[in-house]
């Protein structure tokens, strides 16, 4: 008995030594996990252009031994906001961001660079030159210089069109405006009868175009600032009677666009490389992690133009 006294406290300690030890080595664990979590932030899923930029940042960053999850925007500024603050929160090491708004979205950039999280914009830009730690972005304006020249060509230089733009508070919206003006306002004879924002939506691009067409119902052409816009219009001149007639531009690159093209429903769109830009900011991110701290600040990934002359070379949300 007096054996067992004397072992008691000895037993006791080493119990406690191994409590801590575990304690310890949970306390390890959870902060090892925490180091491998990489969120995805995308502006909006209510697009198939959005999910496969975002599964395919998603799944390059699970190959490059990462936890990866998916947080939806939904379009809306204050949903952006609570993300950044659960993922800060959370620890996570670093953002995959596709912003809902490129003045607003600053902020949310900026709360996670000084939480010591690096952001890595992809498609869509911010307006800072401080706070994300890279941007990849296809060249937007370049690519609508080609659509503008080749809508010269189909349409001719003479003729009404209708321009649907996509979130006003996205410069995708205005580089591509830009681009494609800067060919198509040097052609006095193209008159541009309406421009109005469907909000880079289908639903709302059918039915701004549905109501535009009755003020306008003589136009030859729409230019669409995106692909699902581009299909929302087809719907409405669609239903107007006027398919066939009135030749529809988008871009994006989109699959069920990209075969509207090959059937000659929609005349052109423009490619862009959702898959490359998702790769490289989870690239850029996993070498950021391992210690590289060198990025330009912008990266332009060439986009390219898809008539029915070159169809067959694309699909899959890229070249074939």
């Amino acid at each position: 008995m007096k054996y067992l006294r004397l072992l008691r406290p000895f037993a006791c300690a080493c119990l406690a030594a191994l409590s801590l030890s575990s304690v310890g080595s949970a306390a390890e664990s959870k902060s090892a996990a925490a180091g491998r979590k990489v969120a995805v932030v995308i502006s909006t899923l209510n697009n198939p252009w959005f999910v496969v930029l975002a599964e395919t940042a998603r799944d390059r960053a699970k190959e490059l031994g990462y936890e990866a999850t998916i947080f939806d925007s939904q379009n809306d500024p204050a949903k952006e906001s609570q993300h950044f603050d659960n993922l800060i929160s959370a620890g996570y090491r670093a953002v995959l961001f596709n912003c809902t708004d490129a003045k607003g979205s600053i902020a949310n950039v900026r709360r996670a660079k000084a939480a010591g999280i690096p952001v890595f914009c992809m498609d869509r830009e911010i307006e800072a030159n401080d706070a994300a730690t890279s941007q990849i972005l296809s060249d937007n304006y370049s690519g609508c210089v080609a659509l503008g020249q080749y809508f010269v060509e189909q349409v001719g230089e003479t003729g009404k069109y209708i321009e649907l733009l996509g979130i006003v508070a996205d410069t995708n919206t205005w580089n591509r405006s830009k681009g494609f003006h800067s060919v198509v306002d040097r052609f006095p004879g193209l008159k541009m009868v309406a421009q109005q924002s469907a909000e880079f939506d289908r639903s709302k691009a059918l039915e701004v175009l549905e109501a535009l067409l009755q003020r306008n119902p003589d136009i030859d052409a729409v230019f669409c600032g995106n692909d699902a816009m581009a299909m929302g219009a087809y719907q409405a001149l669609l239903a107007a009677g006027k398919a066939g007639k009135v030749k529809v531009f988008g871009f994006d690159g989109a699959d069920d666009v990209v075969k509207a093209v090959a059937e000659g429903k929609i005349t052109a769109t423009v490619m862009q490389f959702p898959k490359t830009m998702a790769r490289s900011a989870a690239e850029n991110a996993d070498k950021y992690i391992k210690g590289e701290r060198k990025f330009p600040q912008r990266t332009p990934v060439a986009v390219e133009l898809v008539t029915k002359a070159n169809v067959k070379k694309f699909g899959d949300y890229g070249r074939k």
